[in-house]
Order: structure tokens, then C-alpha cells, then sequence
């Protein structure tokens, strides 16, 4: 069946609403529907990494505008990371990115950076500012690898949360003068003697108009090899200084003669006006406006954001009534990401059945969701070395299904967000599945071990709390029913619910269920309880969330 169709054909709910073609003219206009708990969930489980009942209960009384004010409204930006152990001469506990680059201890530095972000969106509050971050880690895919410096990638990544909701032409001026960035795509060599392009040819290619159709060998629509050579003569002369962590200007390697632009840019002409610093910083205000000026940097990054937050199916209807209009609105706006994305997000496409539940989860959606979701405290040590551990394991588990932050494949990113035309169907073959199963089912049966960590003293899920959550936990329709409505992001037929059912009462009449809890309550007072009780209740209960976590609608958002 087509994978549309599937979507569009499930019966979500009474007041879901459809858009036939996937998209009319009144696409963009706010939500009128039925606010209530799936179109709520909907919202945050795509901008945030899950959601949480403590999370939702929160804001479950909320209207729509309520909920977007709460997780636009600025945050305070992550303290600065600390070594975990002992690093050359840092030792545990204490910062690290003040102190001077040492070559032994960088892959440790690093670590320690990977394992920070790991811990900032673990413990998130509700936001959308960490979606956001990894949204533009992948728009400017930077390869820690490469860069070789840790304090160059901190820098980076608070950059991003300073300016996650910010002004979009801003952050790339931003990242054109970034260290980590200048070193990855080598701007960093970039001289009037010696050109190199590659930051200049990243900039319009993957960071802002994007190609086009190729025109001739080398020549796109959007821009020219001609374009590439004089904006990479625009942007030379700049050089990281690794003692004193900041990019400096040598006047003599900048290039000051005329740049001439191809008609792809109304053959602009960016001159110098004087062989300084500020002269050549205003060339790149040239031509950033020269490029955020043609009408297609708008729509590439619309498109990018689209295919984050929305659906990675752009059809005719969503490029003529979300993608243009909102495109222009953003041109309109002066680039602001906040109120271009608002919009988006409280459209009445973003709520129509066919952009729901059709996202696979990303190894972040699935591995910091699920753990933020079920808070295991083995997860969430207090001790320093030890959260470490567990942060560098959970980063270590998204790494190997295709997600490792700070370490994209190529310049491009991840190939599941641009890889046409399959993109986030890129997220699940034959070994990643196996990979993401085993997680769930370690998580399930209290046994994740990776490297240095072994979680094998006390559960990973509390499934006997989870039951009473569900209100009734001597009834396994309501066990059931209460854990699909969680874990799932589309509703479950009964005929599943009841197949599942199985795992609880083994097939036996319900209330077979209701003497083993009641027994289990009766014998949850004492020490040590009898073993047996446990076992007959805690056994299909983790047998049941295991199979539940496996199942196919667990992997979809």
C-alpha cells in the first residue's frame, strides 16, 4: 500500500482533520480543530525529544498558543561542560574549554562535550530548542573529527542555542566566522595566493540557495562555478589562532579585487573599499544580502525546516500552499526563524492526518525519548564519572542506528534528512532495525550494557509503576489501553489491544489478572516480598512492554 495512503486511510480520531491532496490554499491558516490530547501530543513529540504524562499534565488544559509560548520563550543557555575524569592536565569536575588545547587529551575533551549535549536535552524542560540545535548541527554539518579541537566545537554548539530561534541570515554570517566550520571545510587556508573553495561552494549549496538543476558540467541554476571562485575570494584572508581560540584576519591574504558574480546573481559586483578587516567583513554582508536576496534561499530553507518538523513528501500542493507562502512570509519577516516557524507549527496542515504519525523516529526520538519517557535512574546517575557513563552510552547506541552528534557522515550531514527520495526511510534497514529492538528489549528486560556501563542492578522501566499509573491496574484492558495511548503516537485497533492483552493474561479469563495484582498489593508491604507474587505479576508486564516497544507503530511520530 502506499505509504501515504496508509496514513491518510487510518482512522485517527472524529476530529482529526484531512487536507484533501495533502494540502489546500487555507493550508497555512491557524488550527481550528478539536484541541485535545493527540493534537497536543502531535505538537510536542515533534518538538521535543518525547513527551512525558508529567509533561503533558502540565499543559494538558492549555490552548495552542499557550503551549508554543512555552516552548518558544527564551532559555538559559547550558553551563559550561566539566571533565568527567582526570584529562591531561584537567581534572575531573572542573571546566575544560578555558583551559589550552592539548593534542593527548582531545578525543577525551571530546567525550566530554558529546556526553554534555547527551545530558542537556536528557533532562530538557519542555522546549523546542533542542530539536532546533540538532535541526542546525545537520544544516551545518561540522565533523568534530576533522576540527580536532573540542573548545572550537563548544563554541559551535552554544552558538546554536544562542541563536536556535533566531535570525537565519544572521547565523550564517555567524558560521562563516565560526572556528570549528573555517577548520572543517578549510577556510582556515583560504588565501589570495592559495584560494580554497570549499566553505564558499557549502555556503550556497548547503547552507542557503541550494543547487537547482544542473545547467552544465560544474553550473547549477541557483549558482555558477563562477559564483563559487568569487565568494570564496570574498570570504579569504580569515585563519583560526588555536592559542587564543579565535579567528583572525590577515589583511595581506584577503583578496581585494573585484569579485564579478554570474547572472544567476544579476552579475553582482562586490568590491573592497579598503584592505582591512571591516572592509572585508563588509564584502561578506554583500554577500549574504546578494544570496538571501534571490528568491530560492528562502524555499531551500523552508524546505529543510519542512522536512524537520513536517514531512519529508513535498508535493506540488505543499510546495504552491505551505512552502512558497511560507517562504515568502520568511522573506517578509527578514529571515526570523521563530515567527516562520510558529506558524508552521500552529497551521492547520501541520495537524491534518497525512503529515501525522508518517515520521520514523530518529536515534534520538527513540533513544533520548524512550529514556526521558520512562526517567530509569540508572540513567540518570547524580554521580559525575557516572552519568558520563551513561550519557556517553546513550550517544554511543544513536552513533551505531546512524546519529552521532558532532560527527556527521560528510559536509551534507545525515543522509536521512536530504538523501532523496527516501530520507527518514533511511533511519531502519536490516541492522539498524536490530539495533533499535535489542534497545528497547534491554531496556525492558533491565539489561543495557555498552563499553564501561553494565545496568544490570535494578530496573531500567518500573513496570509495576507504569501499571498503576493506568488508573486500574487490577483490569488489563486498562493497562493496555493506557499504554498504547502513551507509547504510540496513532491509536491501535482493538483486535491488536486484545492479541497484546495476551502477554497479561496468558489467555486466561481477566480476572485471573485481578487476584495475581491483588495478591502483589497485598504482599508489597513486606520484606523481603515473596518472590513468586513478583514474578507473576512483574514477568507479563515486562513480557508486554517489551513486545509493545518492538512493535512497528513504536518506531513512528
Amino acid at each position: 500500500m502506499n505509504r501515504r495512503s496508509f496514513f491518510k486511510n487510518l482512522a485517527l480520531s472524529k476530529d482529526s482533520i484531512d487536507i484533501p491532496q495533502k494540502a489546500q490554499i487555507n493550508a497555512l491558516e491557524k488550527f481550528q480543530g478539536t484541541w485535545n490530547k493527540e493534537t497536543r501530543l502531535h505538537l510536542l513529540r515533534r518538538t521535543m525529544f518525547g513527551c512525558t504524562p508529567a509533561e503533558y499534565n502540565s499543559v494538558e488544559t492549555k490552548s495552542l498558543d499557550e503551549i508554543l509560548d512555552i516552548l518558544f520563550a527564551g532559555i538559559t543557555l547550558p553551563e559550561e561542560p566539566l571533565a568527567y575524569t582526570n584529562s591531561g592536565s584537567i581534572t575531573a569536575g572542573n571546566p575544560w574549554v578555558s583551559a589550552a588545547y592539548e593534542s593527548g587529551s582531545e578525543q577525551q575533551r571530546l567525550t566530554f562535550l558529546q556526553s554534555w549535549q547527551i545530558n542537556i536535552v536528557l533532562k530538557q524542560p519542555m522546549r523546542i530548542h533542542d530539536k532546533m540545535v540538532l535541526f542546525w548541527q545537520n544544516h551545518f554539518a561540522t565533523g568534530a573529527i576533522v576540527v580536532k579541537d573540542a573548545r572550537y566545537m563548544y563554541k559551535q554548539t552554544t552558538l546554536l542555542y544562542q541563536q536556535s530561534l533566531g535570525n537565519a541570515k544572521d547565523l550564517v554570517r555567524y558560521m562563516l566566522f565560526d572556528l570549528a566550520m573555517s577548520r572543517y571545510l578549510n577556510n582556515n587556508t583560504n588565501t589570495k595566493s592559495n584560494p580554497n573553495e570549499n566553505l564558499a561552494r557549502e555556503l550556497q549549496e548547503l547552507f542557503t540557495i541550494g543547487k537547482g538543476p544542473e545547467i552544465a558540467p560544474g553550473n547549477y541554476t541557483h549558482y555558477t562555478e563562477q559564483d563559487v571562485k568569487a565568494a570564496g575570494r570574498v570570504i579569504s584572508g580569515w585563519a583560526d589562532n588555536q592559542s587564543k581560540v579565535s579567528l583572525v584576519f590577515t589583511p595581506n591574504n584577503h583578496d581585494t579585487q573585484p569579485k564579478q558574480f554570474s547572472s544567476a546573481y544579476q552579475n553582482t559586483i562586490i568590491k573592497s573599499t579598503a584592505n582591512t578587516e571591516n572592509s572585508a567583513k563588509t564584502e561578506v554582508d554583500d554577500l549574504l544580502s546578494m544570496i538571501f536576496k534571490q528568491e530560492q534561499t528562502s524555499l531551500h530553507l523552508i524546505r529543510k525546516l519542512y522536512r524537520f518538523f513536517v514531512d519529508y513528501v513535498i508535493d506540488d500542493s505543499v510546495e504552491n500552499y505551505v512552502i512558497k507562502p511560507l517562504a515568502e512570509q520568511f522573506r517578509a519577516a527578514n529571515f526570523e526563524v521563530k515567527p516562520i516557524l510558529r506558524t508552521l507549527l500552529s497551521s492547520t496542515h501541520f495537524y491534518s492526518n497525512t503529515v501525522r504519525n508518517c515520521f520514523i523516529k530518529t536515534p534520538a526520538d527513540l533513544i533520548i525519548g524512550t529514556s526521558r519517557f520512562f526517567h530509569p535512574e540508572g540513567l540518570y546517575p547524580e554521580e559525575l564519572n557516572l552519568m558520563h557513563w551513561a550519557n556517553r552510552t546513550l550517544r554511543r547506541l544513536m552513533g551505531n542506528m546512524g546519529l552521532d552528534i558532532m560527527n556527521p557522515p560528510n559536509v551534507a550531514g545525515i543522509p536521512a534528512y536530504y538523501q532523496e527520495p527516501s530520507f527518514h526511510e533511511l533511519w531502519i534497514n536490516a541492522d539498524t532495525l536490530q539495533k533499535r529492538i535489542k534497545f528497547t528489549n534491554d531496556l525492558s528486560i533491565d539489561h543495557l550494557q555498552l563499553d564501561e556501563m553494565d545496568y544490570t542492578k535494578g530496573p531500567l522501566i518500573d513496570v509495576i509503576q507504569f501499571a498503576k499509573d493506568s488508573g486500574d491496574p487490577t483490569d488489563p484492558t486498562v493497562i493496555v489501553n493506557y499504554w498504547c495511548e502513551w507509547l504510540f503516537s496513532m491509536p491501535i485497533s482493538e483486535t491488536v489491544k486484545n492479541q497484546v492483552k495476551d502477554f497479561l493474561t496468558a489467555g486466561s479469563p481477566d480476572y485471573e489478572w485481578t487476584v495475581k495484582w491483588n495478591l502483589y498489593i497485598a504482599d508489597e508491604a513486606n520484606t523481603p516480598q515473596d518472590a513468586a507474587i513478583v514474578s507473576a505479576v512483574e514477568k507479563p508486564l515486562r513480557n508486554l512492554i517489551k513486545y509493545l516497544l518492538a512493535m512497528a507503530e513504536y518506531q513512528l511520530i
